[in-house]
C-alpha cells in the first residue's frame, strides 16, 4: 500500500497533533497508545508526539496523521469499504484481509 490517499478515509477533525490526539481520547473509548514510527498499515507510518492514540470501533481505525504541507488530520478509515474497493479493483481475494494488515492490534 504505502500511500494513506489509496485509503478510503473520512476527515473527523483538522487541527495540532495535540488536539487532534485529545480529539480521540475524548470521543473514543478503544485505545491503543502507540509511538511514533509505528507502521498502523504497510507503508504508513505515524508521526507525532508519543504517546499517540489510536482507536478501533465498528470496523473503523481511527488515527491522527500528519500530511507535510498540510497539516494534522484525524482520520476514520472503514475497513470494510478498503476491502470492497480492493475487490473492485480486481485484488487477489486470497491475500490477507486489511484488518489482519494492522500492525500493532
Amino acid at each position: 500500500m504505502g500511500c494513506v490517499d489509496k485509503l478510503n478515509y473520512e476527515i473527523l477533525y483538522k487541527g495540532g497533533f495535540k488536539d487532534c490526539a485529545e480529539f480521540i481520547r475524548k470521543n473514543f473509548k478503544n485505545i491503543k497508545e502507540k509511538e511514533a514510527g509505528c507502521e498502523i498499515f504497510e507503508g504508513i507510518f505515524l508521526i507525532g508526539i508519543p504517546p499517540i492514540p489510536v482507536a478501533y470501533e465498528e470496523n473503523c481505525i481511527i488515527f491522527p496523521y500528519t500530511k507535510p504541507c498540510y497539516g494534522t488530520f484525524v482520520l476514520k478509515v472503514n475497513l470494510s469499504e478498503n476491502e470492497k474497493e480492493k475487490e473492485k479493483m480486481g485484488e487477489d481475494k486470497n491475500k490477507k484481509s486489511f484488518l489482519s494488515k494492522l500492525r500493532f492490534w
